[in-house]
């Protein structure tokens, strides 16, 4: 074997090439390494972000990336937490505060237009001189109709800061100038107390409509109050198509109803100790009997209710399966104005029931289309197709069978009425021809309508009128093709459609649903049960309205 030694200066060669690399890797990886010192779960978005926005081979939006993930991050978690956009939370806020600063004025679309459909009772518009069917032609100067036409951004411009002075163009039927009016924005209530009136004698209903805000229970009381002073003593609550909302309001309503010491309702969550409410006896209803009125869009707030009422045998419950939200968020507001929502605890029922329906984790589309399982599963129009969970079962306060999971169960079933509903009708609807008809219908006829001083007189006036031939023709005219079938099948809902928008231009918005609800079968039950005694307190303990159903 040949040794042959290696020459010194190779050997500091190598050495120097090892010691340059080991420098210039060093050199290279220094960022990535000095990073990995901070990448723990608390700030690793955080860093990942900054990395990208100092990094990236291309200019990013860091801030849209950084509000995608947080709507990704929110929706892994149930359907409902959820993140509201900075752009998003004032409305959102006002709707639940309910109240805005702005005009007062109901409105809709007409072609390229926004028209006014009614002015607040004593609101900034009303006292400036504003009337139904003007047209806003523009706000501040700037030109909102025609082809600069956004019912979004008009709708924002009319609100602002309470006190400030909004200029508001007007154009009136037969006129072609515009009319500049200075209008000082102030506080405009949103109601949700949407109608009240004497439904039978001695029965006075109630419509809670879309939602609970905070303002909902002083809007009841007032209410009430009225509807005592006319003689009424049994009560219908309107809970149909009330998505919920405020958890105060739904308390303080069931209240009303229950005697002291009777539970309401109770939260509980990981990090949310036991919260109970119970009934502090200060109810002035404790001894009405009272219906409340549901269906499959009836949620959280309105599901408190319900189950206050049912759990303590206070009263029935009367339509179909409510929606099946017992989960509680709380919101949380970020610094740049926007926030989220949290679910942060369950609500139970007196009885100890849960009444969330089922969700996966991170699968809001499908927990949201789960009303579309119920309808073609035939629940909404078949008592026995709605599946209970028999391992759920609890017990009213005086033994009656109730069921956890999925909503609250009516204790006397409605079907779904669709038999007047056809898709002549839903085109009417979809292409916002009865809104539009009775705008047009209102200004051709309104010196004659302004004759009525009561919205009874004028629909009983109206029925008299040739009408549905006449919004058949509006709507030809529109390229809706008359279909005479579907029409004679639809025509007492078209009808009432029609008059009930009509009614609202003169007489407001609680007509509107008085008109649109006048022959409800849900509520037709109501009275039959209230009138038959069945929802007295013994008489629902006695199980009396089973044989009624």
């Amino acid at each position: 074997m040949i040794s042959k030694k290696i020459p010194w200066w190779v050997i500091v060669c190598i050495f120097a090439a090892l010691t340059v690399g080991f420098f210039a890797g060093s050199f290279l990886t220094g960022k990535s390494f000095g990073r990995k010192l901070f990448l723990n779960p608390e700030n690793k978005i955080d860093v990942i972000l900054d990395i990208i926005g100092a990094e990236y081979v291309d200019q990013v939006d860091i801030k849209s990336l950084t509000e995608n993930a947080i709507y990704k991050i929110i929706g892994e978690l149930d359907p409902h937490s959820n993140y509201i956009p900075a752009g998003d939370l004032g409305k959102i806020n006002e709707d639940m505060e309910g109240h805005f600063a702005g005009v007062g004025i109901e409105s809709f679309v007409f072609s390229d237009t926004l028209v006014i459909i009614n002015t607040a009772q004593g609101g900034p518009a009303q006292q400036a001189g504003l009337f139904p069917g003007d047209r806003i032609v523009t706000v501040n100067d700037t030109v909102f109709a025609g082809e600069a036409f956004s019912p979004d951004r008009i709708l924002t411009a009319l609100r602002g800061t309470i006190g400030t002075t909004v200029k508001i163009g007007i154009m009136r039927k037969g006129s072609d100038l515009v009319q500049n009016y200075n209008i000082v924005r102030n506080y405009i209530p949103i109601t949700t107390v949407k109608a009240s009136y004497q439904v039978e004698e001695g029965i006075g209903l109630i419509k809670i409509f879309d939602k609970f805000s905070h303002t909902t229970y002083d809007e009841f009381i007032k209410a009430i109050a009225e509807l005592l002073s006319d003689g009424c003593h049994s009560f219908i609550i309107d809970l149909r198509t009330n998505s919920g909302g405020a958890f105060d309001a739904a308390v303080k309503i069931s209240n009303e109803f229950l005697p002291r010491g009777r539970r309401i309702v109770y939260t509980e969550g990981k990090s949310f100790p036991r919260e109970n409410a119970v009934a502090n006896g200060l109810g002035t209803l404790q001894n009405n009997p009272v219906v409340i009125l549901m269906d499959q869009t009836s949620a959280s707030a309105s599901e408190i209710v319900a189950g206050a009422i049912q759990d303590n045998d206070r009263g029935l419950i009367i339509g179909r399966r409510s929606f099946g939200k017992g989960l509680v968020q709380n919101q949380i507001e970020l610094s740049d104005g926007s926030a989220f929502r949290l679910t942060v605890a369950r609500y139970y029922t007196p009885s100890g029931r849960n009444i969330q329906r089922h969700y996966t984790l991170g699968n809001a589309d499908e927990y949201n289309q789960d009303w579309m399982i119920r309808f073609s599963n035939g629940e909404e129009f078949h008592e026995n197709s709605a599946a209970v969970d028999t391992g759920l079962l609890y017990h009213t306060l005086n033994g009656r069978e109730v069921y956890g999971g999925g909503g609250i169960m009516p204790d006397i079933f409605v079907p779904l009425d669709t038999s007047e509903l056809t898709s002549y009708y839903a085109h009417l609807e979809k292409k916002n021809i009865f809104h539009q008809f009775a705008c047009e219908y209102t200004d051709i006829n309104r010196s004659k309508l302004n004759e009525f001083k009561d919205y009874r007189s004028m629909w009983e006036y109206l029925k008299m009128q040739p009408v549905l031939y006449e919004i058949v023709d509006f709507a030809a005219a529109r390229k809706i093709k008359p279909r005479t079938a579907l029409i004679n099948i639809s025509s007492n809902y078209i009808l009432n459609t029609t008059y009930a928008y009509i009614l609202q231009n003169f007489f407001g918005e609680e007509v509107f649903f008085i008109v649109c609800m006048d022959r409800d079968k849900d509520i037709k039950k109501a009275v039959d049960i209230l009138q038959k005694g069945l929802a007295h307190s013994e008489a629902v303990v006695e199980m009396k309205y089973k044989q009624f159903r």
